[in-house]
């Protein structure tokens, strides 16, 4: 059964005002003082976020047990310093996002400039385990449709400095600002993958492998494919379903391979146009679908989701869970929905911030 592993990125916010606060380097002070050598926790393009990963998991349950017991660590460590974590994708306040003091951080300040300083945003990344790049490059060419349908389920990203940004995932179009983000083309084999990876750092333009910033990647540290289309959740029990969901597709993917059927190849100017609609509607109105790339109804195209990866879901015991989360989605609303009725409710963009600090560890 493939692994699976998790990494988030968390808002630090004062717990009174819903302000983001620059603690990033006393919250990982103190929790590699309480927790050393776990290397759970680590520092991020900014200093009003920090970031963690949960091992690698072969059951669902567990790993949203761990993603749940990381925000609640994350939380304490905040909290004993003065400030506490919420599971927001961008700030709802107006913020002034502090770039990180290391080398890479300040180079890539200086190389990107204002793109760099408004990066202030949360995302989740999902590590699915592969036995080969040979398999892995096989899996992100059929992944490539699907992947905006795990952005319109995570959205959780409405606010944009202190304003509605008619986005429910205004994370990801700001994402997009780096040179090297995106859908990619087809890539057919490990080599030709690794050469154009290798061509693109050869340009200058980025600095290393490690800002190879594809929607869905091979990892440089692990044996997986990794997906990054998602905004942070904000609920683990969310968390937990994106993971799900996308150790089905990369399953079906190599499923498909093994078989020897070709993927789909709308190119990347319509997975673009899929993405964007992802963006801007969520789960509100409509979606591309990924066999058609046309409007469908959010929840179609949900359930055409659920449908393409039923035998992988089910084959490892995911699918009621899967198809249970996707209806809550659907029926309660992801963050970003969620976010625009607390407003709604509060009239407050700080009340809003302070009760998604609950939803967080709920």
């Amino acid at each position: 059964m493939r692994t699976v592993g998790v990494e988030e990125e968390l808002l630090l916010v004062d717990p009174e005002t819903g302000e983001p606060r620059a603690m990033s380097a006393a919250v990982l002070a103190r929790a590699e003082r309480e927790d050393a050598g776990q290397d759970v926790f680590e520092k991020e393009l900014h200093e009003q976020m920090v970031e963690f990963a949960t091992h690698p998991q072969s059951s669902m349950e567990s790993l949203h047990a761990e993603i749940a017991r990381c925000r609640k660590e994350a939380a304490g460590h905040a909290e004993e310093i003065g400030c506490t974590v919420a599971a927001l994708a961008t700030s709802p306040l107006p913020v002034s996002p502090a770039v990180g003091m290391n080398e890479r951080y300040r180079w890539m300040e200086q190389q990107y400039g204002i793109a760099t300083r408004e990066q202030l945003v949360m995302g989740c990344h999902v590590h699915v385990s592969v036995e080969s790049d040979e398999e892995g490059v096989a899996v992100l060419d059929r992944l490539r449709p699907w992947l905006s349908v795990l952005t319109a389920l995570s959205a959780n990203s409405p606010f944009w400095q202190g304003k509605d940004s008619g986005y429910a995932s205004y994370r990801s179009r700001v994402w997009q600002r780096w040179p090297s983000a995106g859908p990619t083309e087809l890539f057919e084999s490990p080599e030709r993958y690794h050469r154009r990876v290798a061509e693109m750092v050869a340009t200058g333009t980025i600095l290393d492998e490690g800002m190879i910033y594809f929607d869905a990647r091979l990892s440089e540290r692990y044996p997986t494919v990794e997906v990054r289309v998602s905004d942070v959740a904000l609920h683990a029990e969310t968390a937990g379903l994106v993971a799900t969901l996308t150790r089905g597709l990369v399953e079906t993917a190599a499923r498909e391979w093994r078989e020897g059927r070709e993927p789909l190849d709308p190119g990347v100017s319509l997975l673009r146009l899929s993405a964007w609609q992802a963006a801007r509607s969520g789960l509100t109105g409509e979606l591309l679908h990924p066999e058609t790339m046309r409007r469908m109804p959010a929840e179609a195209v949900v359930r055409a989701l659920l449908d393409h990866t039923a035998d992988a879901l089910s084959d490892h015991g995911d699918l009621d869970r899967a198809r249970e989360g996707c209806e809550r989605l659907l029926r309660d609303g992801n963050g970003a929905m969620i976010q625009r009725a607390l407003l709604e409710r509060t009239d407050s963009l700080r009340d809003v911030v302070t009760e998604c600090v609950r939803h967080t560890q709920a």
